[in-house]
């Protein structure tokens, strides 16, 4: 799980410097069918892809979202206040208004 971790994290990073590297679409498909069992870190990892891909990739920013919400990963999270949520949903909203 610690590998599987570390190469969603690497995965993430790639989203957001080098996508033309990546199938986006697949990732998405991968991350839908498999985010809600892993293992709590590389769930972590696989959620920061899943909102790299929405906040970064317009086209696909109402799939990733989706996803988010129909997963429910991180929903619950302590969040304290002024700070964003880790739940993608809510961290692809503020992360595209910020970037507005």
């Amino acid at each position: 799980p610690v590998v599987e971790a570390a190469g969603w994290s690497l995965t993430a990073n790639t989203v957001v410097k080098r996508p033309e590297l990546l199938d986006l679409p697949a990732l998405l498909d991968v991350i839908e069918a498999d985010m809600a069992d892993a293992p709590e870190r590389k769930q972590w990892e696989m959620n920061s892809t899943l909102a790299q891909i929405g906040i970064t990739t317009e086209s696909l920013r109402e799939r990733a979202i989706a996803i988010g919400e129909r997963l429910g990963v991180l929903r619950d999270y302590p969040t304290p206040p002024n700070c964003t949520s880790p739940f993608a949903p809510s961290w692809i909203a503020e992360m595209v208004r910020r970037n507005a």
